[in-house]
C-alpha cells in the first residue's frame, strides 16, 4: 500500500491534508495530482488549480469524488455548470467529460478514484 507521508495501520492509511499538500514537495515540480493513497479498490490525492489556470484532465474510466477543500470555481459535468466552493462535493462517473473552469482563487481538491486510478485501463 502506497501512503505517502501518512502513517500506514494494517489495511487502513491515516494522513492530513497538510501532508498530502507537501507529499511531492521538490519532486514532481509543476504537477497538478499528487496522490497519496493507492489500494486496489481506491487511491486518493490532492488536486491543485490556480486561479485562472486551465483543467488539462479528460475523462477517467473510473468513479471519481470530489471534494472541494479550498477555491472558488466552476465545473462541468456532461454539460451542466455549477458553481464549486469549500465543501462541494462532485461525484463524477466514469468516462463522463468534466472540467474546472473560472477558476476565482486557487482550487485543492481531495480527489477520490475508485476503483483506484488507471485500473480499470489496464
Amino acid at each position: 500500500m502506497t501512503v505517502g507521508d501518512g502513517l500506514a495501520l494494517g489495511v487502513q492509511a491515516v494522513t492530513t491534508i497538510a501532508n498530502a499538500r507537501s507529499t511531492d514537495r521538490g519532486r514532481g515540480a509543476g504537477r497538478l495530482y499528487h496522490e497519496f493513497l493507492r489500494v486496489p479498490d481506491l487511491s486518493a490525492g490532492l488536486y491543485v488549480l490556480e486561479a485562472g489556470g486551465t483543467d488539462p484532465q479528460s475523462p477517467h474510466t473510473e468513479d471519481e469524488l470530489y471534494y472541494v477543500v479550498t477555491g472558488r470555481a466552476m465545473v462541468t459535468v456532461a454539460g451542466e455548470t455549477r458553481p464549486v466552493v469549500p465543501g462541494t462535493l462532485v461525484f463524477v462517473a466514469a468516462t463522463i467529460p468534466h472540467k474546472f473552469h473560472d477558476i476565482a482563487e486557487r482550487l485543492e481538491l481531495l480527489v477520490l478514484f475508485g476503483p483506484a486510478e488507471g485500473d480499470r485501463a489496464r
